[in-house]
């Protein structure tokens, strides 16, 4: 399998300002001290092996969509935010190459940040389409309708010209699907939300976003250890600190990077990417995070195996 980060923020999208770039540029030129170079190429290579990614490249601003790649003639894409858009542009590609045109989409739940792609999902013109949208909420449809209505959008539902399908899955039965086996765990979040774990070929990839984990319910919190036992990847809902996640941002409905380090590390998962980033959060901001995220896990390493703890952004791809 390989996994294609196509949105990684969460709440809201958001854009670099002119002044986050400025300082990129002001750090970069600083760090290359009147170094001269022969390209771009020579340029790009040496920002690449000196500078922090925070400052080379950028974590994105898309909200939450993320391509799992290894199905049997089809697409599979977890949520449809706005880099759903980004996504369709490149299947298009991808289909005058030969692809297939199924389109299987997971839908943790159904808040704005999470659906807001669909009215620019270009695909979902195609009437040689089919899209089969997962849930584990009944009213998914609904959903999506309601935010294509005159009020909302110019362009309704029901002009869209692809073969549309609405399936809603029970909690904890195995579903084959295209050749992966999927199964959903019923997530704390308003109007709750679902986590995904797609296997195939002794190969197992988590997708768990907007959940809310809680230290005095640890009950659940067996419940999703032995959902991520094992798993290669493990997706997880990073958006806040574990002081913020107790205190100023309780029953928000996220959580911080040391809860998804310590279940990931309980379950024996491999790789834990950090995901749904905070929209407030700077470059700088998620990369420090990211560093606290790395130090934590090194302290509780011990003598067990490590894990490879990774930090999604917008055009990461990561093999399984």
């Amino acid at each position: 399998m390989l996994v294609r980060f196509w949105g990684t923020r969460g709440s809201l999208p958001v854009a670099q300002k002119a002044d986050a770039i400025q300082g990129k540029i002001a750090r970069a030129l600083l760090a290359a001290s009147g170094r001269e170079f022969a390209d771009e190429a020579e340029a790009a290579a040496f920002a690449s092996q000196t500078l922090p990614f925070s400052t080379y490249g950028a974590y994105g601003g898309a909200t939450s969509c993320v391509e799992i790649e290894g199905a049997d003639d089809a697409f599979f894409v977890c949520d449809m935010g706005s880099g759903f858009r980004e996504f369709g542009i490149d299947a298009f590609r991808r289909i005058a190459g030969g692809h297939a045109r199924t389109y299987h989409i997971f839908l943790s739940h159904l808040h704005w940040d999470h659906i807001m792609g669909m009215p620019f999902f270009g695909p979902a013109f195609d009437p040689g389409a089919t899209v089969v949208i997962h849930s584990g909420h009944a009213d998914a449809e609904q959903a999506l309708r309601r935010q294509q209505e005159e009020i909302s959008f110019p362009v309704p539902f029901d002009w869209l010209q692809a073969k549309f399908q609405f399936v809603t899955h029970e909690m904890g039965v195995p579903a084959e699907i295209a050749g992966v086996t999927v199964t959903l765990i019923r997530q704390h979040h308003s109007h709750d939300s679902y986590g995904y774990h797609f296997a195939r070929g002794g190969k197992s990839v988590i997708y768990s976003t907007d959940s809310e984990h809680k230290l005095e319910n640890m009950d659940s919190e067996a419940a999703f250890e032995a959902f991520f036992r094992g798993a290669d990847l493990v997706i997880c809902d990073t958006m806040y600190s574990l002081g913020d996640s107790v205190s100023l941002k309780q029953d928000w409905g996220h959580s911080s990077n040391i809860v998804a380090v310590d279940l990931c590390r309980a379950a024996g998962a491999r790789r834990l990417a950090l995901f749904h980033h905070e929209p407030t959060y700077s470059d700088e901001d998620i990369e420090r995070m990211f560093e606290e995220t790395k130090r934590y896990e090194e302290l509780l390493r011990e003598d067990r195996a490590p894990l490879e703890v990774i930090c999604a952004y917008d055009g990461l791809e990561v093999a399984i």
